[in-house]
């Protein structure tokens, strides 16, 4: 089992910003993928943004597009997600997530191996 350690997360007023961070405690260079979900209350589990190891291709949900911004450091087996314009309906608790092996990454939760505990994100009006 591959450890994660999400940080980052706080509480912030509408229209703020924050940027999550995700520590993976293996190498993850090479062909993985690796992504953010998060979970409203009350609601199912969302898929966020994806990000491919090899070649960087990101996917966002259209929530999220043009406000979250995912980006990884091979160098340091970190991902990050920047978050502006953040919106009460940003609120919840933020997962990281790798799926190790294959190029088409998506923020598809079925297909990844290891998961993080979490970190809270909560936004206010």
């Amino acid at each position: 089992q591959v450890q994660l350690r999400e940080y980052g997360g706080g509480s912030v007023q509408s229209g703020g910003s924050l940027r999550l961070s995700c520590r993976v405690y293996r190498d993850i260079g090479g062909m993985n993928c690796l992504a953010w979900f998060r979970r409203a209350p009350g609601k199912e589990r969302e898929g966020v943004a994806s990000i491919a190891t090899f070649g960087e291709e990101t996917v966002y949900a259209d929530s999220v597009k043009g406000r979250f911004t995912i980006s990884q450091n091979i160098l340091s087996n970190t991902l990050h997600l920047q978050m502006n314009t953040l919106e009460p309906e940003d609120t919840g608790m933020y997962y990281c997530a790798l799926r190790t092996g294959g190029t088409q990454c998506r923020p598809d939760a079925s297909t990844y191996d290891h998961w993080g505990q979490g970190t809270q994100v909560t936004v206010s009006s």
